[in-house]
């Protein structure tokens, strides 16, 4: 029997990555929130790897952080190793990237949820979404009590049908052998919503008592601190290293041999999987010619002897795994504590949805996270706060809040989901990116901070942070104008040291600054007019001044996309009444219903030829409108 349980502003379904941004994001802006999980014990989890960022992933936790988010400060306060990946390159794809423990990140992230104002948090199986008059009106829960709500956002996860397989052994599941949520699937395609099935995998975890570590390659965290969030209090760190191997021919062999027994091959798996993560068992079959794969063993906490085995996620039977892992150099007497498993589950065809997130078909549904087919704890939260944004917004009857692809890597993951769709699950990488140079994880607060505040998402306290920060960045760029490096021979050993060209006359500092091989740090050895800063704000002096020609050219081509994105297009358009327009052209408009010229430009199937017949059609619309006004 159903019951009246609760009226809310915002109901999120599921309290993974997507969810807790969702709910911590509209609860913060105001409205009175409700978080509806499967398990509390469960909630805000790693059922994967406890690693955070990486290329293009550090950018968006970043973004999160800027625009008011918990992910960069949960994972600032539970990391045991940070590293600065492709540090060789330029700062455009810097990446950070962190390994947390485990159950300290899922047990502040569960702590940050319930100690929050406006926001409520419970045990509860959601199966069914109710709809009133077109719109969302409330859910229902396996225990028939009903909650009234405005709007909805679901972020299920992998749990939507979730089925677990190893080896020829498959049944019902969520990650780690959680419960599957079933009855809401069916309930979402009886609403009208196009499913798709999605497969991801994850390898074993091995005991650490049971590893040579002597036999694998240590990789250390970097010494200087670093951190995700732009307001962390974390200042020092006590890291714990990761280890380096590689499979073996023997490896390869193993897995060769037992393929008939893997459900990859044996036609058991149905849903498609990761291209950029793929099992060990179709590295090996895809990429023949390669003697070897790297493994990376880390740790999943402090407190555990877990070790996560990256690279060699499988859905293998357990004892060809452990065949496998014992073939691994340092891997020999290994000893299995979780074997690795496939697991399949229900996605929602992302093309389906607004770039608010929200459902183009039932006003107040959202989804977000990895049932919008993406892989990955970041791009789940990255969709987790803009649907959670949005949703308040909604709420309170303000304009929907999005970000472009110019403005934001954000921009760039819910464009390509909503505007271009995804076969298989999705990953952001930095070559999605148009303009990667003004797209940095270090100046994403620059970015995004002043949206956050107006949206009122950030605290006073984070953006009196910003303010200072950017000031003083602004500020030291000008000084450095008026700074003067004299010529000498103490200067000119410095530059020959650094191979860089002797100065014949006093040069500005900001001059030497633009140079490749001189840093920020070099000219505090040439000149006693500089006064201490803070390494972030040295940091963004140095990116800015050194790429200032490459930044204002990324800037014109940003001013170009931005006029295209400015040309909106009408929900109610009638694509095939515009003659001249492709048939291809006109079915993928009509179905997809692009908000800009810009993002019609972006739609496969779409034409340049067709872009310019809707400008064409755009402007004549304007002139036929312009004169029945006249």
């Amino acid at each position: 029997m159903r019951y009246h349980a609760g009226d809310y502003d915002v109901i999120v379904v599921g309290a993974g990555h997507a969810g807790c941004e969702a709910a911590l994001a509209s609860a913060r802006m105001g409205c009175k929130t409700l978080v509806l999980t499967l398990n509390l014990d469960n909630a805000t989890g790693m059922p994967c790897n406890p690693a955070v960022g990486g290329p293009a992933k550090s950018h968006l936790v970043k973004e999160i952080d800027a625009l008011g988010g918990q992910m960069g400060l949960n994972t600032d306060l539970t990391a045991i190793q940070m590293r600065m990946l492709n540090t060789g390159k330029g700062p455009a794809v810097h990446a950070l990237r962190a390994q947390a423990d485990k159950n300290k990140y899922q047990l502040l992230m569960k702590k940050t949820l319930e100690s929050q104002e406006n926001l409520d948090i419970k045990q509860l199986l959601v199966e069914e979404i109710l709809v009133e008059n077109g719109r969302v009106s409330g859910v229902v829960t396996h225990i028939g009590a009903v909650f009234a709500t405005r709007t909805v956002i679901v972020t299920t996860g992998t749990y939507l049908k979730g089925r677990i397989i190893i080896g020829n052994v498959h049944f019902p599941g969520g990650p780690n052998s959680q419960f599957p949520s079933v009855t809401l699937s069916d309930n979402l395609r009886n609403l009208g919503l196009e499913l798709g099935r999605f497969k991801t995998g994850t390898p074993a975890r091995v005991d650490r008592r049971t590893v040579d570590f002597s036999k694998m390659a240590i990789q250390h965290g970097d010494e200087e601190v670093h951190n995700f969030s732009f307001i962390s209090p974390v200042r020092q760190r006590e890291q714990v290293p990761c280890w380096l191997t590689y499979t073996t021919e023997q490896t390869h062999q193993i897995i060769r041999d037992n393929l008939h027994r893997s459900p990859l091959y044996a036609g058991i798996i149905e849903g498609v999987g990761p291209r950029y993560c793929p099992s060990i068992e179709d590295k090996v079959v895809r990429f023949a010619d390669k003697p070897q794969h790297q493994i990376f063993v880390e740790p999943e906490g402090l407190i555990t002897y877990e070790m996560y085995v990256q690279g060699m996620s499988t859905s293998l039977p357990p004892d060809v795994q452990l065949q496998m892992l014992r073939s691994v150099p340092g891997l020999e007497n290994v000893e299995i504590m979780r074997p690795g498993y496939a697991i399949e589950y229900d996605q929602v065809v992302p093309t389906q949805l607004k770039a608010t997130l929200e459902t183009k078909t039932i006003p107040g549904l959202y989804t977000a996270g990895q049932i919008n087919g993406t892989s990955g704890y970041e791009e789940a939260a990255a969709q987790g706060i803009m649907a959670g944004i949005n949703a308040a917004l909604q709420v309170q009857e303000k304009e929907p809040f999005t970000l472009s692809r110019a403005e934001a890597y954000i921009g760039v993951l819910i464009d390509d989901l909503v505007t271009k769709g995804t076969n298989e699950p999705y990953r952001l990488m930095t070559a999605r990116a148009e303009y990667r140079l003004l797209l940095r994880q270090d100046n994403a607060d620059h970015r995004l901070t002043q949206k956050g505040y107006d949206i009122g998402l950030v605290s006073e306290v984070r953006y009196d942070h910003y303010m200072k920060k950017w000031q003083a960045i602004g500020e030291e760029m000008e000084r450095l104008k008026t700074i003067v490096i004299p010529a000498g021979e103490e200067t000119n050993a410095v530059l020959r040291e650094l191979g860089s060209s002797e100065i014949t006359q006093s040069t500005p500092a900001i001059n030497l600054l633009r140079r490749p091989e001189i840093n920020y740090k070099t000219l505090l050895n040439l000149s006693d007019d500089f006064t201490p800063l803070s390494n972030e704000v040295i940091e963004e002096v140095d990116i800015e001044i050194k790429y200032e020609g490459y930044i204002k050219k990324q800037l014109a081509q940003v001013e170009r996309f931005e006029k295209l994105e400015g040309r909106k297009l009408r929900e109610d358009i009638n694509y095939q009444g515009i003659k001249g327009l492709s048939v291809e052209a006109r079915q993928k408009l009509d179905k997809f219903k692009p908000s800009s010229i810009g993002q019609a430009s972006r739609i496969s199937g779409v034409s340049p030829a067709d872009i310019s017949v809707l400008l064409i059609w755009l402007e004549q619309e304007r002139r036929r409108v312009a004169g029945g006004e006249q």
